[in-house]
């Protein structure tokens, strides 16, 4: 008999006109000691069946029974973690687990309590973080926190609702480790509630796809057939994770292609000239005498260093970065917090000064902002009360000031329509979800027209299977237009499905570039077109172990570094050789 059923699970929200089927008819039996990963897009649901499952909510049809008991509320034997941590703040790290302990364990000895807190809070790796308050720790230790005290509640059920979410992508990767070995040693029953298919293979038995509501149901079934302990770097190398990754990745782009699809305007372009480039009058022997050198070097950082004061003298965040860049490459930054990512695009973007060097774009140094650089931050930056549309052609009608208003007004739809908003660009920016709203930053920016794209994580707040979606308009958009980009990115995915060359940073202090890699894969690309491609599993090898060479501030020599890129060479071309015999036995 299954630990936990759920059968014709249905739940609503609002009455009458306004009523929401937010999930319909779920069914699923967890059998004892399994691992279920539940995944789906934003507004799928997923927590309104969490909440149900730890009987926090009550739905309107079927029910949830554990161990053949249909629950009618919360209870002890169902521990949860959300996505926000729920600390109290005025408590420490260990007066916050014990707080649960002390509620569960009432007949027990203070001291088989205090051993209970000791336990779990030594097992999340924080027992040297014991007496500090949550706004004395990071995000990531702040859900260790929260995991530690639905554990040390010892649970026979745990309920996970998206716990590392809001965390970078590199902590994240870092606590899933931490969290699949926990796993390992508490066998328990537990159902992960996740936007991320990696984490999901990770660390999960079964795999089941949410799909989008409303009236949102389940998927198939997914079985994880690797065996554990699961390594995300070798997984690169396993035949079943490429092909697991492939089904669940192409399943949940296919269920969720139908939304949000505008219908298509025939739109043109107008062939008309933005403030930047009107300006540049260069003269003819100057111009010519130029241009070979510029095509090499069009974007060039030259011995960049930036030093910030602070109370305990100066601070040297980047030293030595030296980069050139052609016209119309995609570069994207990869490296660990603190490794001066942002740092290099602020300058480059004119809205940081330089300690000492330059940053040459297109033969001119940058000394302050200007037109001819667009830049898309983790938060959009719109202005609330303005349509998206008014967002758009706030930047539209500063670089064009010739042209027509019919002219400008074409500008504005066209970028619109390309990142699927047309039929939404009406609405006020306060009404819009963040996909959306970070839509409206990448139209904003290529319709600028400039000659440097810069995106600061542009992503990054967003859920892993929205971040998709918005790849791959960005890349739409970016073959018709092949400006020159720059991105700052913590994913490891998102690095080479966009780049001509990942830029691998060092640790900060003092840092700088560590290793540059070519990404040789075919354009035009996308996220469905990679799946199943070797060669993007060797470059994601490698990147991954970059990232881990460096983990905790480590400084890799260059012998570990140059190993690195070499173990993905010979794996290219071990794949290469293969794939022409085929060819030949053919």
């Amino acid at each position: 008999m299954p630990i936990l059923e759920i059968s014709g699970l249905t739940k609503s929200y609002g009455e009458g006109a306004d009523r929401t089927e937010v999930l319909s008819n779920i069914n699923l039996k967890v059998d004892d000691g399994e691992f279920i990963a539940i995944v789906g897009f934003s507004g799928s649901g997923k927590t309104t069946l969490i909440s149900l499952l730890a009987g926090l909510i009550k739905p309107e049809e079927g029910g949830v029974i554990f161990k053949g008991t249909e629950i009618d509320g919360p209870g002890p034997e169902r521990g949860v973690v959300f996505q926000s941590y729920s600390l109290m703040p005025w408590m420490t790290v260990a007066g916050n687990v014990s707080l649960a302990v002390d509620s569960v364990f009432r007949k027990r000895t203070r001291a088989e309590r205090a051993a209970i807190v000791d336990k779990y809070i030594g097992m999340v790796g924080l027992g040297h973080a014991r007496d500090r308050k949550p706004a004395e720790l990071s995000g990531g230790m702040r859900q260790r926190v929260a995991v530690a005290r639905a554990l040390a509640m010892q649970p026979e059920v745990l309920l996970l609702d998206e716990p590392l979410s809001a965390l970078d992508a590199l902590t994240r990767a870092k606590l899933q480790d931490e969290f699949a070995d926990i796993c390992q040693k508490e066998k328990k029953t537990i159902i992960l509630i996740t936007n991320d298919v990696d984490e999901a293979i990770l660390l999960a038995d079964r795999i089941i796809p949410l799909n989008p509501g409303p009236k949102a149901t389940l998927g198939p079934d997914f079985r994880v057939d690797i065996a554990r302990p699961r390594d995300r770097a070798e997984m690169n190398s396993d035949e079943d994770f490429i092909r697991l990754r492939g089904e669940i990745t192409s399943y949940l782009m296919e269920v969720g292609a139908e939304r949000g699809s505008e219908a298509e305007r025939d739109i043109a372009l107008p062939n008309i000239v933005p403030i930047s480039l009107g300006r540049e009058r260069l003269p003819k022997a100057y111009a010519e005498a130029s241009a070979a050198v510029k095509d090499n070097s069009f974007l060039e950082f030259s011995q960049l260093k930036k030093v910030y004061p602070t109370p305990k003298g100066p601070l040297t965040v980047v030293d030595g970065f030296e980069l050139k860049m052609k016209k119309g490459e995609f570069t994207t930054l990869i490296g660990h917090s603190g490794c001066g990512k942002s740092t290099v695009l602020s300058m480059a973007a004119g809205l940081n000064p330089i300690t000492e060097g330059a940053i040459i774009l297109d033969g001119r140094h940058i000394t302050q902002a200007g037109p001819d650089r667009a830049v898309v931050f983790q938060a959009p930056s719109l202005m609330p009360w303005l349509t998206a549309y008014e967002n758009v052609a706030l930047g539209v009608d500063r670089v064009y000031p010739n042209a027509s208003r019919a002219e400008r007004n074409d500008v504005v739809e066209y970028y619109l329509q390309r990142v699927g908003l047309i039929d939404a660009m009406h609405r006020p920016a306060l009404d819009l979800s963040n996909g959306m709203k970070q839509r409206v930053g990448i139209a904003r920016a290529f319709a600028l027209s400039p000659k440097l794209l810069l995106l600061d994580e542009p992503f990054g707040m967003l859920d892993s299977l929205t971040r998709w979606e918005l790849q791959d308009v960005l890349m739409d958009v970016w073959k018709r237009t092949q400006v020159t980009a720059v991105c700052v990115t913590h994913d490891v995915d998102e690095a080479i499905l966009l780049a001509d060359r990942v830029v691998m940073m060092s640790n900060g202090p003092n840092a700088r570039i560590g290793n540059i890699m070519d990404v040789d894969l075919q354009r035009p690309r996308s996220r469905k077109a990679l799946l199943n491609h070797q060669d993007y599993y060797a470059y994601r090898e490698e990147l991954l172990e970059f990232l881990e060479a460096y983990e905790g501030g480590a400084n890799p020599s260059e012998e570990q570094l140059k190993s690195i890129s070499q173990k993905r060479s010979v794996r290219v071309a071990r794949q290469k050789s293969v794939a022409a015999s085929l060819t030949a036995a053919e």
